[in-house]
């Protein structure tokens, strides 16, 4: 770390094992009358950067916006960073971050994939060049990281100037921490003693259904409830004047992995609420833009502040500390929390030299043109109409499930696929087809399976998903702003099933709603077998939709389900939605149709 930032940064070992720090300068006890010694300091925080360097959006090549018109990226990040630290000095700040890093832009896949920093002599992963210039001095593990297999996430962590934590992230042999699970940093007080910060590390585990093909056998993610009892103790006992916990885990205290964790996937707040002794909870993991929200502990009665930045560097979170030293020791007084917008600052100049070449590179390769579409496609309608954009998605995957079965046992059962619409905003124009219009479908890193399922199962399956939409009785005007994510489920939850037929009888209560489900013209038999084309993250229970996570696989492959697109759009030269759109589902009240 550099010097002038007069902090002390212990790692932890992989172990967790850590000495109690040494070298504390003797305060004498305070003076009668004399008012009592007082410090304060700030800890920055980021979450859900997701690969975000420049405002910039490598989907549609140009400046990022959207609805509210917020910025993102490090280099705007960057710029309020530095405002912090003008402003409060220095040494008087810490800088980290709550994980999902090195996935969800094209520059991030750039150099996971086609420039991967695993290669011999390869380059240096641009989020580490971003933060490791900004100064960040810790981050927790999110569980995106994993996406590109242990090798990646490795390398990245050697490139970075900071640590990578996970307390909750163990050794699936030994059960001791694979990341440092901690960090402690001293902060230098005009008083002669310095303030010890302890840095807390929690990730998803959820990692282990996720990302169950690259950690099974490898790692285990215990729930953060239990690591955090095991290791806040631990670090107070060390000395820790302050803790905080970096948990990419949101507040909420729902999951979205049913029951096959015995562990909550957004457990910020209990963690809060069980476990006494942390001062501050930065959260991450939701994508929600929470300035300051504050829980009682149940053991202690002492309130925990949590905050979370919305993603993409759109916001900093700024945790302020008021300590006040009292009985030869130092005690946070007070602890507030607010938001910075990155909407109110200019990218860093420092943040856009560093890394124009490799934005340069990475707008080459996104604008490599692969083939041509006969007509423009969008998703703009795809969450309530069955739309030839997502037919495309469906048609691919059926299409690649279909060969590879071809000539084995699977080959006469039918193949169907399931697809979600990922962005309203994606689209293919009528022309030229570039690598950027086919990934833009397909945002997420997944990959292809194939998965046995009954008619019955499927039923199931597709009543499961239809709980995306709001219940609207016939004759109710449908305003289509309204009539999704029910229950709060997002898009990428909402599945549509390609080579059936069915309605969605939206008046219906959910459970209820699916009608006149065909095969080929012919209601489905309950007993049929069926293969359905499946991405990773369902299949491995991602969604908690029924039965898929234990339905018996019968083939996957390792490439992302984007890359098999641009493949196929490649291979076949002209997309002609002719070829593969049809109208599969339908929403309808009564039997009356809702969209013609």
């Amino acid at each position: 770390m550099p010097l002038d930032r007069r902090t002390f940064l212990e790692r932890s070992a992989a172990a967790g094992a850590g000495a109690a720090l040494t070298g504390a300068v003797a305060v004498p006890a305070q003076a009668k009358g004399r008012p009592p010694k007082r410090y304060s300091f700030t800890v920055m925080g980021t979450t859900d950067l997701h690969g975000n360097v420049f405002n910039w959006d490598y989907f549609t090549d140009r400046e990022f916006d959207d609805k509210a018109h917020n910025d993102v990226g490090l280099a705007k990040i960057s710029t309020l960073v530095d405002q912090v630290r003008e402003e409060k000095g220095r040494r008087n700040t810490l800088l980290i971050d709550a994980g999902d890093t090195i996935q969800g832009t094209q520059l991030s896949y750039y150099y996971a994939k086609v420039d991967p920093i695993t290669a011999a002599h390869g380059p240096v992963h641009p989020m580490a060049q971003a933060m490791n210039a900004i100064g960040y001095d810790a981050a927790a593990l999110g569980n995106h990281e994993f996406n590109y297999g242990i090798p990646v996430l490795r390398k990245f962590e050697d490139q970075c100037d900071f640590p990578l934590l996970g307390a909750n992230a163990l050794d699936a042999k030994t059960l001791r921490p694979a990341f440092a699970p901690y960090s402690m940093h001293r902060l230098c007080t005009p008083h002669g003693r310095d303030v010890r910060v302890a840095v807390l590390g929690l990730t998803n585990p959820g990692i282990a259904i996720w990302d169950k093909a690259n950690v099974t056998g490898r790692m285990v993610f215990p729930g953060l409830e239990e690591q955090a009892a095991k290791w806040v103790p631990k670090l107070r006992s060390m000395g820790a004047d302050v803790v905080i916990v970096s948990a990419h885990s949101g507040s909420s205290g729902t999951s979205s992995y049913g029951d096959q964790l015995p562990y909550i996937e957004n457990a910020a707040a209990l963690v809060a609420e069980q476990v006494p002794g942390i001062d501050a909870i930065l959260v991450g993991h939701a994508h929600t833009e929470i300035p300051e929200y504050r829980v009682a502990n149940k053991a202690s009665g002492k309130e925990v502040v949590l905050s979370e930045p919305l993603k993409w560097g759109q916001r900093l979170t700024l945790f302020d500390f008021d300590l006040v030293w009292s009985k030869g020791r130092w005690t946070v007084e007070r602890v507030a929390a607010k938001v910075l917008d990155s909407n109110t600052v200019a990218e860093d100049p420092k943040i856009t030299r560093l890394l124009g070449d490799e934005h340069r590179k990475v707008v080459a390769y996104v604008n490599q043109v692969i083939g041509s579409s006969t007509a423009a496609m969008s998703t703009a309608a795809a969450p309530w109409r069955d739309e030839p954009i997502i037919d495309l998605i469906n048609h691919v995957q059926a299409e690649t499930v279909r060969a590879a079965l071809a000539g084995g046992s699977y080959a006469s059962l039918p193949v169907l696929s399931q697809a979600s619409c990922f962005s309203r905003t994606a689209g293919i124009p009528a022309g030229q087809v570039t690598i950027k219009d086919a990934a833009g479908l397909y945002p997420f890193e997944n990959t292809l399976e194939a998965r046995l399922l009954t008619g019955a199962q499927l039923k199931d399956y597709l009543e499961f998903s239809a709980r995306y939409y709001v219940r609207t009785l016939a004759g109710a005007p449908v305003d289509t702003s309204k009539l999704t994510n029910a229950e709060g489920i997002p898009d990428y939850n909402y599945d549509a099933v390609y080579g059936l037929t069915y309605e969605i009888d939206i008046a219906r209560p959910s459970g209820s709603r699916i009608v006149n489900l065909s095969f080929e013209g012919k209601p489905v038999d309950p007993a049929a077998r069926f293969v359905l084309a499946v991405n990773n993250y369902r299949a491995s229970g991602g969604g908690a939709f029924p039965h898929v996570a234990g339905a018996q696989q019968v083939w996957s492959n390792s490439d992302e389900i984007r890359n098999t697109i641009i493949q196929w759009v490649r291979a076949k030269g002209t997309v002609d939605p002719a070829e593969f759109a049809s109208v599969g589902w339908r929403l309808t009240r009564e039997g009356a149709a809702v969209f013609e």
